[in-house]
């Protein structure tokens, strides 16, 4: 238990970390003006016992009573306001930790973990810790903190009920450890399904289309339901297994105070304590164990709150790529790779390559899918790190750079294109959220989606809805471009810029391209002739190698893989429909 509260400390933030600390010390001060009821209490009773009663110590008593009750109650208020500050602050700063660290892992890091593991580490996860694990711990370490001063102070007053109260506690100890070891078994699965759970509603909500496409909403259904149920169930396990200690410490806590109270009564009888203490000593017993029966209730979820911090750390433990290069920009745009390695676990992806791309001149990669040709063009923005041999631009290692400075080089129209949910004119101006209107309809005509963008409902001011739901995919394209133009880099990277073309908008759109382009470097990733044969080099790439390279005239003149390339592609553009 100490090591988990441990660990919850050393994973939140300096501030936060104070914050806590510094509501655990008015735990105490809670507990010691808890204890300031018993003096009240005493003085009253000493009157009576002596016959020496009177309005002043009925006064007295009361007032001590009224100042440690309005006390503690305000302690208390402000323990829980900083508590709370602290537990969804710490909460808060996590997300953004855990989504600045995201940033610099390499792009493999999001091919290995699906989305809904990353999504319920940012959701749930954060979540627990901010609002349940804040109280479960602070609830936890207070119940401790205040038994262990009522206690002490019950030793300092008579050894033998102290020494009553130790043992109680010691039997409280021992079904409590017994409790946490039968959650440690549960816990990792509740986690484990609250992730399979997120992960499943978004692969539901996400291939809604397809699955109604294929009329598999029954057994996509059943999938996600089943998913479900055994969430659920494992939740109801986790309970039950609470459920189980939970009354059996209540009952521990109870009998001991019954303990006290028989204890208190014997030693009276034997002449060995003094009725005033006896009776203190009884009213004590029903309070003493207060903080410590909560703590117990709670204190199933610890185990959980464990396991919510090791994920945390699992994400910011991993090795980020080293981003700390200097400011470097460059004079040109000379790119250039040198006998380059890459693999994702133990699948070679990239073998041996070297070439170099001259600035402002264009270079196309092709070769079959799953060659390599995307890996490749993301390690030379670097995407990811080689794990052998050197990526240069201007003559210096990219590793060099900032990744800020480098970026800065670089604009990417990928084939899959991710809008946010915000305004169409936000979405261009995305690189840029500082420029000016005139200039984002300026990038939109030169992309061919202004007529487009005029006609929704609110022009450019229309909210398109999360990943550009409600646009078309030619329309998201344009508009991906259109964010690139107004980024204006000077190295371009298109992974299939037309894939989601219709063919009424594909001029204007090569047109908008080619604007784009103009004077700048290219790399251009694409399976259409028409896109590759002017460029001024062909990369045919094949299971990781460069097994070609030339000018699209000295390409088809060998036999190769280009050549069956621009064969296969005339022949589909020659193909009719007979009668």
């Amino acid at each position: 238990m100490i090591a988990i509260l441990r660990r919850f400390f050393a994973f939140c933030a300096e501030d936060n970390r104070k914050k806590f600390y510094k509501t655990l010390w008015m735990g105490v001060l809670m507990a010691v003006l808890n204890g300031l009821k018993f003096p009240a209490i005493g003085l009253v009773l000493l009157g009576f016992f002596n016959s020496t009663i009177s309005y002043g110590k009925i006064l007295a008593g009361f007032l001590i009573l009224l100042c440690s009750v309005i006390a503690e109650a305000v302690v208390r208020a402000y323990s829980t306001m900083l508590q709370c500050r602290a537990g969804y602050g710490e909460c808060a700063n996590k997300r953004i930790e855990i989504a600045e660290h995201l940033r610099f892992l390499p792009m493999g890091y999001f091919n290995d973990n699906s989305l809904g593991k990353i999504t319920s580490v940012t959701t749930n996860t954060m979540e627990n810790l901010g609002d349940v694990a804040t109280r479960v711990v602070m609830l936890t370490t207070q119940g401790i903190l205040n038994t262990a001063i009522t206690v002490l102070l019950i030793l300092l007053f008579d050894w033998r009920i102290g020494m009553v109260c130790l043992v109680g506690i010691g039997v409280f100890a021992i079904v409590n450890h017994n409790m946490q070891k039968m959650t440690e078994v549960i816990s990792p699965q509740k986690v484990e399904n609250d992730t399979n759970l997120v992960s499943a509603i978004l692969e539901y909500i996400q291939g809604i289309s397809e699955i109604k496409a294929y009329n598999m909403t029954g057994s996509s259904r059943k999938k996600l339901n089943d998913t479900i149920a055994t969430s659920s169930q494992t939740n109801i396990d986790m309970e039950m297994v609470a459920n189980r200690y939970i009354p059996v410490q209540s009952i521990v806590l109870k009998l001991t105070g019954v303990a006290v109270m028989l204890a208190s009564v014997k030693f009276y009888l034997d002449g060995s304590m003094g009725l005033l203490t006896a009776i203190i000593m009884m009213i004590m017993s029903f309070l003493v164990f207060a903080g410590l029966e909560s703590m117990g209730s709670y204190s199933a979820l610890l185990r959980t709150v464990d396991i919510c911090v090791g994920k945390g750390q699992e994400i910011l433990g991993i090795q980020p790529m080293d981003i700390a290069g200097a400011e470097y920009h460059p004079k040109t745009q000379n790119i250039s790779v040198s006998g380059i390695d890459f693999a994702y676990e133990e699948k070679k992806i990239i073998d041996n390559v070297t070439l170099n791309i001259p600035e402002k001149t264009s270079a196309a990669f092709v070769g079959p899918s799953g060659g390599g040709k995307t890996t490749l063009c993301h390690l030379i923005a670097r995407f990811w790190d080689v794990q052998k041999g050197t990526v240069f631009l201007d003559g210096r290692n990219v590793k060099e750079y900032s990744m800020n400075s480098l970026m800065e080089n670089y604009s990417f129209v990928f084939q899959n294109v991710y809008l946010f949910h915000d305004t169409v004119a936000n979405n261009i101006r995305f690189g840029q959220p500082d420029a000016p209107m005139e200039a984002v309809i300026d990038a939109a005509k030169k992309a061919c989606c202004h007529d487009f963008i005029m006609k929704l409902p609110n022009g450019y001011d229309t909210v398109i809805g999360e990943n550009g739901a409600s646009l078309s995919g030619g329309e998201k394209q344009r508009i991906s471009i259109a964010r690139a133009i107004m980024k204006d880099a000077p190295i371009i990277i298109l992974d299939e810029a037309t894939a989601n073309v219709d063919p009424e908008n594909e001029k204007e759109l090569m047109e908008a391209i080619e604007a784009l382009t103009k004077e700048k470097t290219i790399l251009m990733i694409a399976h259409r002739l028409k896109t590759v044969r002017n460029a001024d080099q062909i990369f045919v790439v094949e299971k990781g190698r460069i097994v070609q390279n030339g000018t699209h005239d000295e390409l088809v003149k060998q036999n190769g893989i280009y050549q069956r390339f621009v064969d296969s592609r005339k022949q589909a553009i020659g193909w009719k429909l007979e009668a």
